[in-house]
């Protein structure tokens, strides 16, 4: 973390959707200059100031001009912020000059990234510079993978308070969820799917649940790639479409974290299939997906949800069930509000995390789930 910038967040691509989703709930939860000193920065001054005004920002918004394409322009903007919020995706094609930016002066940086090939790399580049420079490099801040990740964390928590330690095997079962795709999340498909037709090796990397953290690997996973009956739930639950990225990401918790689960640990992720549990994304990655910068109306996101259930299991068949709730549509309402509270809890609830390249979970733990009950309309509870 830079200590002792001016802003203490500046969310970068704040002209976009997530982003100017992401300014709207800092404006109307933290007003400006306040407990959050936070600014809006993009490449142009003129639509930075027409987003602020459409959001209902105060008219002393602090606005920064930054363009992905212009190290000085990033080099700039990164020495001015504690944590830069970044929502300028696909990160495969527009992160990687950020992210050097953060790490060469010591900036945090948070990112909605569920690009692993991405993520891969920015580990392998970036990780020895960021720990030295105090830098805190955060991938996947929003509800790919933190809802998930958390939610691991919170049953493993709860199995140590009611069974007595950690449990190597937790299920991740999706009960409801109701919410839309936006052109950005689209788009870093479709870069994705263009990097494996250039490098077809990185199908390897997609596939493998261990490809986050290098230098482990880890047991068979359960595949969770055909329906089947869930005996806990007494549901039918089939693949769910996050579960590739999520899984990665609690394997890296795991590690980061001196592996607590084991290093047996297992996860799977899956969605219930029975009648009147909506569990997919509407939309597609199709001709007919939205474009960047589109998304779901407000009164989409309002009406939005997702109920996850976390089941972990003690070798000796002892059980606990948790489950993690969002109030919004997840990929953008939630998505929001989750990023926004976790670049806070970073920089004001966290100082003492070290340098390096994180997912949330295993840098904030506890402190996050309390800010995200707290702010972000997320509830952790106890079920079993």
């Amino acid at each position: 973390m830079n200590p002792n910038a001016e802003f203490d967040i500046v969310v970068y691509g704040a002209t976009g959707y997530t982003g100017r989703l992401v300014a709207e709930y800092l404006a109307g939860r933290y007003g400006v200059g306040g407990e959050v000193k936070w600014a809006m920065a993009g490449r142009s001054a003129a639509k930075l100031a027409e987003v602020r005004d459409l959001i209902g920002a105060p008219a002393q918004t602090p606005l920064v001009v930054a363009d992905a394409d212009k190290p000085a322009d990033l080099e700039a903007m990164v020495r001015r912020a504690k944590a830069i919020v970044t929502t300028v995706g696909p990160y495969q094609l527009y992160g990687d000059g950020l992210v050097a930016a953060c790490v060469a002066a010591g900036t945090d940086c948070l990112d909605l990234a569920g690009e692993p090939n991405w993520m891969r790399k920015v580990i392998d580049t970036h990780s020895e510079a960021a720990k030295t420079s105090g830098a805190r490099i955060v991938h996947s801040c929003g509800f790919d993978s933190i809802p998930f990740e958390l939610g691991v964390f919170f049953a493993e928590e709860t199995a140590k308070a009611k069974l007595g330690g950690y449990v190597p095997r937790v299920k991740g079962r999706i009960r409801g969820m109701r919410g839309g795709l936006s052109g950005g999340t689209a788009a870093s498909g479709t870069a994705t799917m263009a990097a494996i037709q250039k490098d077809p090796s990185l199908m390897q990397l997609l596939m493998n649940p261990f490809a986050l953290t290098p230098g482990f690997e880890g047991p068979a996973q359960p595949p969770g790639n055909a329906v089947e009956h869930d005996d806990d739930l007494g549901a039918d639950v089939g693949p769910f479409m996050m579960a590739a990225i999520n899984s990665k990401n609690v394997h890296r918790s795991n590690a980061l974290m001196g592996h607590p689960w084991g290093e047996g640990f297992k996860y799977d992720e899956m969605s219930v299939v029975a009648p009147g549990a909506p569990v997919a994304f509407d939309g597609t990655m199709g001709p007919g997906a939205p474009k960047p910068g589109e998304g779901p109306t407000r009164e989409e996101r309002e009406a939005g949800f997702y109920d996850i259930v976390f089941i972990g299991i003690a070798d000796d068949g002892r059980k606990v069930q948790v489950s993690v709730k969002g109030d919004r549509d997840p990929g953008y309402g939630s998505t929001s509000k989750i990023l926004a509270e976790t670049a806070i809890c970073l920089v004001k609830d966290c100082a003492g995390v070290p340098g390096g390249v994180w997912v949330p979970g295993a840098a904030m733990g506890a402190r996050l789930i309390d800010r995200l009950e707290k702010n972000a309309g997320l509830s952790f509870t106890v079920e079993g």
